[in-house]
């Protein structure tokens, strides 16, 4: 694999996911410390927001504005950029390019405490990461003679990137003030000193600069790296010349009620995995005082990676397990390790290690549930409609129930649910359990998918 392309493709695939692993686990704590609100709107837009309902007014706090660049990039590249980037560029030129531009944006979100500035260099980073998600998957597919196999050994690379970038952080994110005074001797005892001097409190938000710094750094070197790879030409625009209102096909789906079913349960479950992200950086860096976990700062991310490192192994018995269980209670059992997760936070927190433990159904949840849907759709829906519907359910999942969550994730925890000046963990973690419990409930009772190859009901026989 070293002398061919597939090297360069995992590299490629490990780069592109190590650019958002190293900023996403810490932002949720790190914008309250700018002073950035999860209530009120930028000075220039109060005039606007005050006529909107509450619900829709919380779109445009400052929080949400920054951390909903994301899954509007999402939504605006499942319509526009994803096919524009495809049709009229070499694949590799615009990764090339799209990864200096969004290199220096985000490098640049290190270095400013200013809401716009911050907003619009995290806006112009997402537009232009966003679309090469698809960008590195179309040239891997493009420069593989066999992409059933090689494809998924390719694609692990993503995983191993986000867990990759989360460890040079067990460096970064530590009191290095202590490690002096510590004056450790020898290697094991500095070793020891440093793995148990991680940052806490206003430092380790101060310090949280530097996971854009470091995003930035690996997407500058993925745009000089993109030079390298194999050259991927521009689709011809006559190859899909229907595609352009595909996904209103796409959506004409949504009248079979099982596909209804889906499509809602993934945008609860969608909510739910980025109520994940969104709260448990600062619940596992709290003190135990405060409600949390109390886990040295430099060791969130690395024990946030767990659940990647479970991914890779859940991936490899996904297959066995849908031939054994079916679509619905692997789905199922996918959305529960949410809810038990979940469970687990709200009933012990004072358990450091069964929370990190549980960290391992982040794989399972993930794999059981989101990969079960894209496969899912591969296999039931008419060839001509896979990619549109495949793109309408990865908006729900990256778009609408990202934006969901990180509308209201931060208010609930810095509002709702903080008395006194401490966070009701408890009741804060019931609201995604109860909502992962409801979610499987209407999987059991509602979602009912015609077996494959029966004529009647089936997606296969819909005209379009």
């Amino acid at each position: 694999m070293n002398s061919s392309p597939r090297f360069k493709l995992f590299l490629m695939m490990v780069l592109e996911i190590a650019i958002w692993g190293a900023w996403l686990p810490l932002i949720f704590g790190y914008l309250p410390s700018l002073g950035f609100s999860a209530a009120e709107p930028p000075e220039i837009l109060k005039g606007f927001v005050s006529h909107l309902h509450p619900w829709i007014a919380a779109l445009f706090s400052e929080q949400a504005l920054i951390l909903n660049a994301f899954p509007v990039a999402a939504i605006i590249g499942m319509f526009f950029s994803n096919q524009f980037a495809d049709r009229n560029f070499a694949a590799e030129k615009f990764l090339s390019f799209s990864h200096l531009i969004g290199g220096v944006a985000i490098l640049g979100c290190g270095f400013t405490k200013s809401f716009w500035p911050f907003f619009t260099l995290m806006f112009i980073h997402c537009l232009l990461y966003v679309p090469t998600l698809s960008i590195t998957n179309s040239i891997a597919f493009a420069n593989m003679k066999d992409p059933k196999k090689e494809f998924g050994i390719i694609r692990m690379g993503g995983t191993f990137g986000w867990i990759l970038v989360a460890w040079p952080f067990v460096f970064i994110l530590v009191d290095w003030a202590k490690v002096s005074a510590a004056n450790p001797q020898g290697i094991k005892a500095w070793f020891d000193v440093v793995f148990a001097s991680g940052l806490t409190g206003e430092k380790l938000k101060e310090a949280t600069k530097w996971t854009f710094i470091v995003s930035g750094i690996i997407s500058l070197t993925l745009a000089a790296f993109s030079l390298t790879l194999p050259h991927t030409p521009a689709k011809k625009k006559t190859e899909g010349a229907a595609e352009s209102l595909a996904w209103l096909e796409a959506l004409k789906l949504l009248k079979h009620p099982f596909v209804l079913i889906l499509f809602l349960v993934t945008f609860v479950d969608s909510f739910v995995h980025n109520s994940y992200f969104n709260w448990t950086g600062g619940f596992l860096g709290a003190s135990k005082a405060e409600g949390g976990v109390g886990i040295p700062g430099n060791w969130i991310m690395p024990v946030m990676t767990i659940g990647q490192v479970a991914e890779l192994i859940t991936m490899l018995a996904l297959g066995a397990t849908l031939k054994a269980l079916g679509w619905r209670f692997t789905m199922i059992i996918g959305v529960l390790g949410h809810a038990a997760r979940f469970a687990v936070y709200a009933f012990f927190p004072e358990s450091p290690s069964l929370i990190i433990t549980v960290q391992v159904l982040h794989g399972i949840c993930y794999a059981f549930f989101f990969a079960t849907v894209y496969i899912f759709v591969d296999e039931h829906f008419p060839k001509d409609a896979r990619a549109s519907a495949q793109g309408l359910f990865n908006v729900m999942i990256l778009g609408i129930g990202a934006l969901v969550a990180n509308t209201i994730c931060q208010p609930l925890l810095q509002t709702y649910f903080k008395h006194a000046g401490k966070v009701d963990f408890h009741g804060l973690f019931l609201v995604p359990t109860y909502a992962a419990l409801a979610a499987a409930a209407a999987l059991l009772l509602f979602f009912h998918p015609p077996k494959k190859g029966t004529p009647q009901g089936g997606l296969a026989a819909t005209p379009h």
